[in-house]
Formats: structure tokens, sequence, C-alpha cells
């Protein structure tokens, strides 16, 4: 089965979301996973809401500091928009930057904005790697 890493700084907001919706969309096909590289205490709460809003429930999850076990263990790690090349890992597998904005601190009309890119984007994901 085909891994996924999402990373972001914080792991409270954007991957958080991608996990969520690729793990839904790809319904065992495919599997995601997140991380950040400094990550926050919790899940922020408007993501939490903006995702409620599309019926998928995250309020369970906590974020989670990125491991080298976790990079190797995928076949391919999505970067959320680090903002700062120091600040992701670099990996040996296949990788990519999404350059998304951070919804920390954002309204939430802006916090659904980038949650449906990144719905978009993760659709476009899943059909490549669960085909």
């Amino acid at each position: 089965m085909k891994k996924v890493l999402f990373v972001c700084v914080g792991n409270s907001g954007r991957s958080q979301m991608a996990e969520a919706f690729f793990n839904n969309i790809a319904k065992g096909k495919a599997e995601a996973s997140s991380a950040g590289t400094n990550p926050a205490a919790i899940v922020d709460p408007q993501v939490v809401q903006a995702m409620q809003e599309v019926g998928i429930d995250i309020s369970g999850y906590t974020p989670k500091k990125i491991t080298l076990q976790m990079v190797e263990g995928s076949d391919r790690v999505v970067i959320m928009g680090c903002g700062s090349e120091n600040a992701c890992p670099a990996t040996f597998v296949p990788t990519e930057d999404w350059g998304l904005d951070d919804p920390k601190g954002q309204s939430i009309d802006k916090v659904r904005e980038i949650r449906d890119e990144i719905k978009r984007r993760v659709e476009e994901l899943v059909l490549q790697i669960a085909a």
C-alpha cells in the first residue's frame, strides 16, 4: 500500500486536513499520515470546525513531530508550505511543496479557502497514487 506523509511546521492545520481528506478519499487504497517540524499543542480549533463543516471530524487528532522513520516509511512526502527550507527535512523519497497559506490566525472564511484547496489537491494526489 502506498503511503503519503504530509508535513507542515505545526501539524495543527494544513497537514492535518490533508491527512484526513486523503484517508477519507482513498478509502484504504493508500494511506496518509501527517507530522510537523515544530508541532503545536493542539489542532487549530478553526481547522477542526472547517473540517466538521464538510463531514470530517478531526477533533481527536493530535500534532506529531516528524521522525526519520516517518519519512523513510513513506512513498511520497508533501510539504504544505513550511516557509523555510531549513524547517522541512530533505528526503530521499519523492517530495513536493504545495506552498499553501497557514490557516493559523486566519478568519474562518480563509481557513475554508485553504481547506478547499487542500481537498482539490488531495483528490488529484489520490488519483495518482491509488490508481
